[in-house]
């Protein structure tokens, strides 16, 4: 029974180690400046997405996907972000940091 046991452990134990390889997302840090909350529209691997950074606050978001770069697209234009960017909002602005 302990053999079986610590067979199948054996066995999933690479499942588990490499299964987040396949799993990704963009997580952003942020300062945003305005006293507005902003929602942009993010493409991610060709879906369509949108993230709230919220007004007057420091906070942190998350962009699920399966890759490590989104495009935001603000009223300046639009932006690529990486995973773990630290960024700042100012009058609807992202600038990296």
């Amino acid at each position: 029974m302990k053999k079986a046991l610590f067979l199948v452990t054996l066995a999933t134990i690479p499942t588990f180690c490499f299964s987040s390889v396949s799993l990704a997302s963009v997580y952003i840090k942020y300062y945003n400046k305005d006293s507005q909350k902003h929602v942009m529209k993010v493409q991610m691997d060709g879906s369509a997405k949108e993230v709230i950074f919220n007004g007057s606050t420091t906070g942190a978001a998350t962009i699920q996907g399966s890759g490590k770069v989104a495009v935001i697209e603000t009223s300046c234009g639009k932006i690529e972000i990486k995973d773990d960017s630290k960024i700042e909002i100012k009058d609807g602005c992202i600038k990296l940091q």
